[in-house]
């Protein structure tokens, strides 16, 4: 029996007065997805979409990367649609669009400064 290690890590802001989650963010571990640290799994409730409230989950996650693996970029598998979103954040196309479940994707890049 194989031993599974810890590769990714969360970090979620915020719950409504429903105790329901707001946003919500995963890293994980060079070497698992892909050769440099990955952000996936970015989710914000549909009532804070527009608040900023993303930008922000995505920021402290890049700022987490930058803690955990000072230098190394930060590569992310983005909607397309959302490329301009991440573009403001820093992020380059690093790939041609493909379809990931359907939806089309773009490999996006984040050099740390």
């Amino acid at each position: 029996m194989s031993t599974a290690s810890i590769v990714s890590h969360g970090i979620c802001f915020g719950r409504d007065h429903a105790n329901t989650l707001l946003a919500y963010l995963r890293v994980v571990d060079p070497g698992v997805k892909y050769a440099e640290p990955s952000i996936g799994r970015v989710i914000t409730a549909p009532e804070v979409r527009g608040s900023g409230l993303g930008r922000t989950l995505m920021r402290e996650g890049l700022a987490g990367c930058a803690v955990r693996w000072p230098g190394q970029a930060v590569r992310i598998s983005a909607q397309a649609r959302l490329q301009g979103f991440y573009a403001e954040l820093g992020f380059s196309v690093a790939s041609d669009e493909y379809l990931e479940d359907g939806i089309p994707h773009l490999e996006m890049l984040w050099r740390a400064t």
